[in-house]
């Protein structure tokens, strides 16, 4: 086996062939139940991960693990439908490997996408909600150990991970799709289990509006490859001391259902402009 570099070269060129394309402008991962848009667009071509080497394969409910490539607007898009997550055992190398194979063939911009659980003022289940910055709970970093020159520098700058112009045409293609997109900060916690009550009032009292177990570790490889990065939370349920009711993953897969058609419209405006 060959060092990362090597490997994500590899798959970058798997992806090419399997798709029939040899570069991609924008990649989106599709977090917990928002798998289905693939099947609202025409001439997508699909991709098993397993046929990707080097792909971890979702163990997550929602999370189908294949690979959409399709034309929007003048972007050619790839939609990663499923992803890996730590808290399945998985080394961070591993849970970045699709975002930085997509970037090393050639995608500029990352649309990272998540369920999330609310617990900042005005948000509510069925709210999409516009990443503007995250803070790191889960106690270790996406880019720890041995740095590797080629695919970014060992210190990258993390002021702006959410770049401020994809924010932009987020909330204007969320304005032209009639969907009403708020904004706030996502605080990782590794998971699996669903964060305390303790756990969701430090994430308030620190500024917090969403808790979730994703996204941070691909938002981090995608800034230090230098790739644009835009997120997008589904509200799915209010966070645990503010629910009235214990937390399951179905609810989150139920929620996510109903949303869908906005997160459709949404893509749909949104993917041709990045």
């Amino acid at each position: 086996m060959g060092d990362l570099y090597e490997r994500l070269v590899d798959c970058r060129d798997v992806l090419a062939e399997r798709t029939g394309c040899e570069r991609h402008d924008v990649v989106a991962v599709l977090g917990s139940g928002l798998g289905l848009y693939p099947g609202t667009l025409k001439d997508a071509v699909a991709v098993a991960y397993r046929d990707l080497p080097g792909f971890p394969i979702p163990a997550a409910a929602g999370h189908a693990g294949t690979a959409y490539s399709v034309q929007m607007g003048k972007n050619r898009v790839l939609l990663l439908s499923g992803r890996a997550h730590a808290y399945e055992g998985h080394a961070m190398d591993v849970v970045t490997f699709p975002v930085r194979t997509a970037i090393l063939a050639g995608c500029r911009s990352v649309l990272l996408t998540n369920a999330a659980g609310g617990c900042g003022d005005g948000i509510a289940p069925g709210d999409l909600v516009l990443i503007t910055d995250h803070v790191n709970m889960a106690g270790f970093s996406a880019l720890k150990g041995q740095n590797d020159d080629r695919l970014g520098p060992r210190f990258p700058d993390m002021s702006d991970v959410y770049t401020p112009e994809l924010r932009r045409r987020a909330l204007a293609a969320a304005e032209r799709a009639g969907v009403a997109l708020k904004e706030g900060i996502y605080f990782w916690w590794q998971g699996p289990m669903f964060e305390t009550p303790a756990e969701v009032r430090l994430t308030r009292q620190l500024g917090g509006s969403l808790v979730g177990m994703s996204t941070v570790p691909e938002a981090t490889a995608a800034r230090h490859m230098g790739a644009d990065v835009l997120g997008i939370s589904l509200c799915t349920n209010f966070a645990a001391g503010i629910a009235a009711h214990r937390l399951s993953g179905e609810e989150v897969m139920e929620t996510a259902a109903v949303a869908a058609e906005k997160f459709c419209s949404l893509f749909d405006e949104l993917l041709p402009t990045l």
